[in-house]
């Protein structure tokens, strides 16, 4: 592989110096060869640049005569008859099958380095946990809670936040689906997991809710990021109860999405949008350039 390299540094070194001698045909007498005898120091600055191409050309040729060949064909098995193709269409199928096993290649690799890089994170969001009890038996986690326990923990919401509303369905077996309206301001889906949020989604006040589409507004779709960035933030495996409150804190904020200027810069709208940044400890709103 050494030999391999060597050679192909040495091919590009002579393709710059040819190139060097095309560059200078291209731009011919020029004003620093001055004006006397300028058109032989034109002819010397050409023989040095054509003594350069004649320097790399042999070390090219002894990096390649110091190259082992091939002790035989390669083997392409039935591949190699799609370069015998004579349709025009059909042709190009042997170039277009390298490039889909070098990507298919990268994928492998990339594929591997993410491996390697996710099971580095001990960061667990399940509805169970996979360690196992003495009998064998998968331990549930503090989240794993009956629906009438789910909907004991959400009603609460309802006196808490009372203009915000609160809406439960189960079309998932016994996982719930709640669907919140903040005010006239908009509205949002959350999926749950036990006592867990799985998913968020949020839209305008005016647009239909479900769980696969984004919102059409730039606005409500930044506000979904920032409330997956939340959900994060909150997420507590030993007081599940109080980390969907207070992710219901950071929600109830929003309110005053149109309405609260930003406290870094002051002004109601940067680049078209209002602060759809809450902060998670003091709920003050900010601009997604301006947040701390």
């Amino acid at each position: 592989m050494e030999q391999l390299q060597t050679a192909l540094t040495t091919i590009k070194v002579l393709r710059s110096s040819v190139g060097q001698v095309f560059e200078a045909l291209s731009n011919g007498l020029r004003a620093d060869h001055g004006e006397e005898n300028k058109e032989t120091k034109y002819l010397c600055e050409l023989q040095e640049l054509l003594n350069t191409v004649g320097v790399s050309l042999r070390d090219v040729e002894q990096a390649i005569n110091s190259l082992n060949p091939p002790p035989g064909p390669f083997n392409l098995a039935s591949t190699s008859f799609l370069g015998q193709e004579t349709t025009q269409e059909r042709q190009a199928l042997y170039s277009s099958l390298i490039n889909s096993y070098k990507w298919t290649d990268k994928v492998h690799e990339y594929s591997n380095i993410a491996q390697s890089l996710l099971s580095q994170n001990n960061l667990k969001r399940s509805y169970t946990n996979a360690s196992r009890g003495k009998r064998g038996r998968i331990q549930s986690s503090s989240h794993n809670l009956s629906p009438p326990q789910v909907d004991n923990v959400i009603g609460q919401f309802d006196r808490l936040f009372p203009d915000m509303t609160f809406t439960i369905s189960r079309p998932f077996a016994s996982n719930a689906v709640l669907q919140i309206t903040l005010g006239h301001v908009l509205k949002a889906v959350v999926a749950f997991k036990g006592i867990m949020v799985e998913w968020i989604v949020v839209k305008g006040y005016n647009e239909s809710m479900d769980l696969w589409t984004e919102s059409r507004y730039k606005v409500f779709r930044k506000v979904t990021e920032n409330a997956h960035a939340a959900m994060l933030h909150f997420y507590s495996p030993a007081l599940p109860e109080l980390a969907l409150r207070s992710l219901m804190t950071w929600f109830h904020s929003l309110i005053s999405l149109f309405n609260d200027p930003c406290k870094r810069c002051g002004l109601y709208l940067h680049s078209a949008l209002p602060p759809t940044w809450r902060d998670f400890r003091t709920l003050e709103p900010f601009h997604q350039e301006c947040k701390p």
